[in-house]
Formats: C-alpha cells, structure tokens, sequence
C-alpha cells in the first residue's frame, strides 16, 4: 500500500493542479460552518470507476474517478476510542432521507446515508468539527454529503486510511469547518419532513 501510495503522488499532484483550475481554488485561509462550504464538483463519465478515498490523519475525503479527483471536502471523522474503520470497502446500501433509528437520538435526520462497513457505519450529513469526534462514521458537510450521495452508488469503493496522496495538495487547499459553535436546531424541526425539502435545497434552519 505504501508503494502504491508513492506512485500516485505525481499523479495526485497534476490532478490537483487540474482540478484546482478546472473547478475553482478554495482558499485554506478561510474557515467557517460546513453548511457555508459549497465544493465544486465534477460529474464522472464512468460512474463505475468511482471511487471514495477518506484520510482520517487529514479529516479530508476525496471523490476520484481513475487519477482525477471529482470532489474534495473536509470531514468529520471517528475518535480514537470509535474510530472510522480502516481498510478497503464498498458502499452497502444508500438512503437518502433516513433517520435514527436508536436511542439516544432516535428520528434525528442522517441525510445521504452511505453504509460502507456493517450496518452501523457510514457517510452522511452532520455537524462538521475540525478534530476527530464521531463514533466511527463519516460525517459531511451539507452539500458535499449531497454532491457525494449522488455521485456513488452501491458497490462505489471507499478506501479509508490516515492519509492519501491529496491531502497535501487539493486537501491543504480546503477550508477549516467548524460547526462546533452551532447550536442544534429543536426536535420539532429536525423530527419533520421540512428538514429533508431544506436540506434538498442546500439549507438548514437558519445556519445559511
């Protein structure tokens, strides 16, 4: 895996020089909330030979078909007591308006769910911090977990590791997301179809 990892970092490098003038430059001087971040994506012309790479050292994810990478976003990642498992997966099933189903918790809204290791684990909308705070699953900013859940399908690789060959190029060029301010909405709202129309439209509450 190390070997591979150094054969791609040329590759990675071009790639990123393409994608940075091909879909717009974020600076990484900026920070704020995820549901103020706005990826650029580009759409895969063989969408079976996509793939996820998530870096938790970096708290970053990569959409890549062959040595491009379609999108970039920050992340959020599991701790060191849960962490996101490593390893080479599939994504087993999608659902894109699901909600919690135990407790504590239960009905919270899980947006663009992508299960990729046993049934409890996956890739979804969630509030964004810039250190590992999750119980192993991949939490996304707002449109990116959109943008991404549409782009994968059942059976997308999802390649997880410490890093990947991005994070020092496209990776070092996102925003620092930080949602930890941000107070959650009420159950009235997060327990209601609105919350699924808002998110559609790329909006929540009132963190737009």
């Amino acid at each position: 895996m190390k070997l591979l990892l150094r054969s791609l970092v040329p590759i990675a490098l071009s790639s990123a020089a393409l994608f940075l003038s091909s879909c717009g430059n974020v600076n990484s001087t900026k920070s704020g909330t995820a549901f103020s971040f706005d990826p650029p994506a580009k759409k895969p012309s063989n969408p079976s030979a996509v793939k996820i790479h998530i870096s938790t050292g970096a708290g970053k994810l990569y959409v890549t078909e062959g040595n491009e990478v379609l999108l970039a976003t920050p992340v959020g990642v599991g701790t060191k007591a849960s962490p996101t498992p490593h390893g080479s997966h599939r994504i087993t099933s999608k659902t894109r308006h699901r909600r919690r189903a135990s407790s504590p918790g239960a009905g919270y809204p899980m947006t663009y769910w992508m299960s990729f290791y046993r049934p409890a684990y996956g890739m979804h909308w969630g509030f964004v911090k810039p250190y590992p705070s999750t119980h192993g699953c991949v939490r996304m900013p707002l449109n990116s977990a959109r943008k991404v859940f549409d782009m994968a399908r059942v059976g997308t690789p999802v390649i997880v590791s410490s890093s990947s060959p991005w994070d020092s190029t496209i990776g070092a060029s996102l925003p620092r997301l930080d949602d930890s301010s941000l107070p959650n909405p009420p159950d009235s709202y997060m327990k209601s179809s609105k919350v699924f129309a808002d998110m559609e439209q790329g909006k929540m509450w009132n963190f737009n």
